[in-house]
């Protein structure tokens, strides 16, 4: 009995948060936790379902689709990743999936060998150990290059073996929002050709891009698959169109890589194995009429901007993110469970960083209600205090 016995810090706070907006109401509680898009759903969306849904047959619009997805979803976001990126992707280079968590799990079931590592960068999505350890293989976590959090290429050479398979990195980051620079994807790029060529095997770039669409300030997210020939793209569409709760995405496997066609098949393989069938038939469908679409972004960098300039002015030390809609921000102590703990105490819900490789800080989810965010402010400001 492995699995269960330890619970996702992210949505223990959640859960934590319900009871006690149930205790003491709503408006009371600053729930900061979970990062649940808080923006509405592109009307093109509302407007595809229900045309889909009074238009079609009912059989075409729930039966099943071929497992890797619609032939027709596939190619229009083929076509797009070469538009945008000048790729040259075809669509069998593309599986959609239940969202990013399901490509995450197929592709590291897909490719790992009992006893592959995986190198990842601290502060990194906690479910990159569950997934890793459930397909057999070792999370290896780089410490943090403070105060960029751009990567420390001395400790990845380090970190870096003969039995790393596979290095994940996500940007814009989750829990710091930052966007990983050219420089230090092109510096990635350079040690990891390198570590292929002394190991001699693959070594996969597995880059989750969830919060792709959500940056700032006119930043741009360098795609990895024009850096790195061995890339595999994680995306989720429940970001930038706000429909965490669709569960869809897609792996797309660059054109450039060797092994492409094998890595193809791991993928279909080790999905069938995980009990996919398919991503749900209506979204699928409605994906390809709204591929183009985001929703008003512009709100989190609001929320950004608030929260940001609010809690450095009291005398808070945080990342200023670029992407994203978190805020990744120092503990008052160095225990950061403790720090949470008495956050509680002024119903602040924030979340620890242990689980995210990064003890000393604390999550804060800004994709919540403006007027939440202002209202939460006395409240940091009474914690802070207790520290003086």
């Amino acid at each position: 009995m492995k699995w269960g016995k330890s619970r996702n810090c992210i949505r223990e706070l959640f859960e934590y948060g319900t009871v006690r907006k149930a205790q003491i109401g709503v408006e009371n509680v600053y729930d900061f936790s979970l990062g649940n898009p808080s923006i509405p759903t592109p009307e093109c969306i509302k407007e595809s379902m229900i045309r889909i849904l009074t238009e079609q047959n009912p059989l075409a619009i729930h039966g099943y689709t071929s497992a890797p997805g619609r032939q027709s979803l596939r190619k229009a976001i083929a076509d797009d990743l070469n538009e945008k990126y000048g790729t040259a992707m075809e669509a069998g280079d593309i599986f959609v999936t239940c969202g990013a968590a399901a490509g995450l799990a197929a592709f590291l079931r897909g490719v790992l060998m009992p006893g592959d590592e995986v190198i990842t960068f601290a502060p990194f999505f906690p479910e990159y150990t569950v997934f890793t350890e459930a397909s057999g293989g070792v999370l290896v976590a780089v410490p943090p290059k403070e105060p960029d959090f751009q990567i420390d290429f001395a400790a990845f050479e380090a970190a870096i073996s003969e039995k790393t398979r596979c290095v994940i990195v996500n940007s814009p980051n989750n829990p710091s929002g930052v966007v990983l620079s050219s420089e230090s994807i092109r510096g990635l790029a350079e040690i990891m050709n390198a570590a292929q060529e002394k190991y001699g095997h693959p070594i996969y770039l597995l880059s989750d891009e969830p919060y792709r669409e959500l940056v700032y300030d006119g930043i741009e997210v360098p795609c990895m698959m024009n850096f790195y020939d061995n890339t595999v793209i994680c995306y989720s569409f429940s970001k930038a169109l706000s429909i965490p709760g669709e569960r869809i995405g897609y792996l797309a496997v660059s054109n450039k890589m060797a092994e492409r066609s094998e890595v193809n098949f791991a993928i279909a393989g080790a999905s069938r194995a995980l009990g996919h069938i398919n991503a749900p038939s209506l979204m699928q469908q409605v994906i390809e009429e709204c591929l183009d679409a985001t929703a008003d972004i512009s709100k989190y960098k609001e929320n950004r901007d608030i929260l940001y300039n609010g809690l450095t002015e009291l005398g808070y030390s945080c990342v200023k993110p670029d992407g994203a809609f978190y805020l990744f921000v120092k503990a008052l102590e160095s225990d950061s469970k403790a720090f949470s703990e008495r956050g509680k105490a002024h119903e602040l819900l924030l979340c620890p960083a242990d689980d995210f490789g990064c003890p000393g800080y604390i999550r804060i989810s800004y994709c919540v209600d403006k007027d939440m965010i202002i209202r939460s402010m006395p409240a940091f400001k009474a914690l802070i205090e207790e520290y003086k």
